[in-house]
């Protein structure tokens, strides 16, 4: 190996392999993929490896993670001896658009169910604001509870949260090269692309890529996926903020305050607003966002390719350019756009439900669509939506533009309703979070995906070292042409 990168870098003819030489490196890679798949490998109790140097707190949530994966992986094997068993029809609609309720994929941590929302292991996402522990006054969950109760199916102790956070603490050092990488980009490149470059240049310190290529066994994967994971969670809120501070303001980035929360301290990081009450939404919407079961865009393609085994930060950074898609991240600010759009018609107009009724009335005669009603899954109000509300009408109640979003709640689902434009006419998290971060100073639009990035991590990389648990396949659907779909469909 040595031989061919220093061949690679200049022509150095004496350097070249002999032939004695390849089948050697050709049997020792042959070994290696061997080692990988091993079925015994498979077999293997799921016991955290003593060769990593583990703090308490680290120690205990492999324990947590470990002691599940086995009742999972019992149940896995349970249901595979029946793994011809039929539990859908797939239709054509299916195929064509977009594969929507296909059931296709197993995902551990979260659940969405068409009427009561996401849920959290279970939970859902108001028992977890109510039962997740929260910083000391606050009332927002913290969203690295939430990360613990996705890794572990448990509700962390208000002690295990706080030794948690302090892990993710010692985890946040960016190296240089990432700065480096970040600086290197025109001030004007999205936000969202920097973030994807960003977790690319992160990439070189894999500790899951390092030990994959010494050869670890296969029981060993989520392991280090999850040193990974954890590195990434911690990183992440440093590198977006200073993606914000370069890119909107002047490049200097307020110190890192480790004796505050993950949530606390990124909004800190912003450096755009210091009172509490700003953390305390950073932590809601944190937490809101954190996870949203594997169908979605960014989540299934971080699936995708962590089924290939490529390590945490190649799988988020796929993920992250399918999140910056204007029919996925994007959602959010589109609202908010809209939103400051029909403020300016109104021309300081009172945005009462019947101005609001005529205003939408008159949008969709036009042809046009009313952003954030409606959800591909949802078939009620998002319960995100909810909670964000809950928080605006004790926080910023004078708001005009929370007026404005609030008008919109009691004016548009009755509309789209009798109208039948929409299966769900309620609003989803997007209609909301919009005017929260605006009322915070935080108004530079092109960023708000970039926030949802940091909070979505949390359930992505959650999802990532449950798979590796659960040993599942690289995936790989069958695709089919048009006219063969239509054989098919002339069979039934």
């Amino acid at each position: 190996a040595q031989a061919i990168l220093a061949w690679s870098s200049g022509p150095v003819p004496e350097l070249y392999l002999s032939c004695q030489q390849l089948p050697a490196i050709k049997m020792e890679r042959v070994a290696r993929i061997v080692g990988h798949v091993n079925a015994e490998a498979r077999a293997q109790a799921l016991n955290a490896s003593p060769c990593l140097a583990a703090s308490p707190i680290l120690a205990e949530l492999k324990g947590k993670i470990a002691a599940l994966g086995k009742e999972k992986l019992a149940l896995k094997a349970e249901l595979l001896k029946n793994g011809e068993a039929k539990i859908q029809d797939v239709t054509v609609d299916m195929c064509i658009n977009g594969a929507r309720s296909v059931k296709a994929m197993v995902t551990e941590t979260s659940d969405l169910d068409a009427q009561t929302g996401i849920s959290y292991r279970g939970k859902s996402l108001y028992e977890c604001n109510k039962e997740l522990p929260k910083a000391p006054g606050g009332e927002s969950a913290l969203p690295e509870a939430s990360f613990w109760l996705l890794l572990t199916g448990e509700v962390p102790t208000q002690a295990q949260t706080k030794a948690f956070t302090e892990e993710l603490h010692r985890r946040s050092a960016v190296p240089a090269n990432v700065w480096a990488t970040l600086d290197s980009l025109p001030l004007d490149t999205h936000p969202m692309t920097q973030l994807s470059i960003a977790m690319l240049a992160l990439q070189k310190d894999s500790k899951f890529a390092g030990k994959y290529d010494e050869g670890m066994k296969k029981g060993e994967y989520w392991e280090y996926g999850l040193e990974d994971a954890l590195d990434l969670v911690a990183k992440i809120p440093v590198v977006a903020a200073k993606i914000y501070r370069r890119t909107f303001k002047d490049g200097v980035m307020p110190a890192y305050n480790s004796n505050l929360d993950w949530a606390a301290n990124y909004a800190n990081m912003l450096g755009i607003n210091s009172d509490e009450s700003f953390k305390e939404v950073t932590r809601l919407y944190l937490m809101l966002h954190a996870d949203h079961e594997g169908g979605n865009v960014s989540a299934h393609t971080c699936h995708l390719v962590g089924s290939a085994l490529s390590d945490p930060y190649y799988a988020w950074a796929a993920g992250l350019c399918g999140l910056a898609g204007p029919l996925h991240g994007l959602a959010n600010q589109e609202c908010l756009g809209w939103l400051l759009q029909v403020q300016k018609d109104l021309a300081g107009q009172e945005p009462t439900p019947e101005v609001i009724t005529a205003y939408v009335e008159k949008t969709l005669a036009e042809g046009r669509v009313i952003p954030g009603f409606g959800h591909a899954v949802l078939r009620n109000t998002d319960p995100r939506y909810m909670l964000e509300r809950e928080f605006a009408l004790k926080n910023t109640p004078n708001d005009p533009l929370f007026k404005l979003v609030d008008a919109c709640y009691q004016a548009i689902p009755p509309l789209l309703e009798k109208k039948g434009k929409v299966k769900n006419p309620f609003p989803n998290v997007d209609a909301h979070s919009g005017q929260l971060m605006f009322f915070y100073g935080l108004k530079e639009q092109n960023y708000y995906t970039v926030v949802f990035a940091v909070s979505r991590a949390l359930g992505v990389m959650a999802q990532y070292v449950w798979s590796r648990v659960l040993n599942l396949p690289i995936e790989r659907p069958k695709s089919v042409p048009l006219d063969v779909l239509a054989k098919l469909a002339a069979k039934k």
